[in-house]
């Protein structure tokens, strides 16, 4: 029963899904030249900087992709 009624929703167009525009909290909170003066610096992520870690794991991936590409190329 509960299936005939969920296809019965979706069929009549209940579910019309999210809103066309999106909305951002950031672009409602402040003015077009505040977020045009940001500055985002990948490296101090919110007050966070890249450690050995992060760095390490950013490396490796590139590593991986590689080995991938050349493998898929090369067989």
């Amino acid at each position: 029963a509960d299936y005939n009624q969920l296809g019965f929703n979706l069929r009549s167009n209940i579910f019309q899904g999210g809103p066309l525009e999106s909305r951002s909290l950031m672009k409602d909170s402040y003015t077009p030249d505040i977020i045009q003066k940001a500055i985002r610096d990948p490296k101090n992520w919110h007050g966070r900087r890249t450690d050995e870690l992060g760095k390490w794991h950013q490396k490796n991936a590139l590593n991986l992709n590689l080995q991938k590409a050349l493998e898929n190329k090369y067989g």
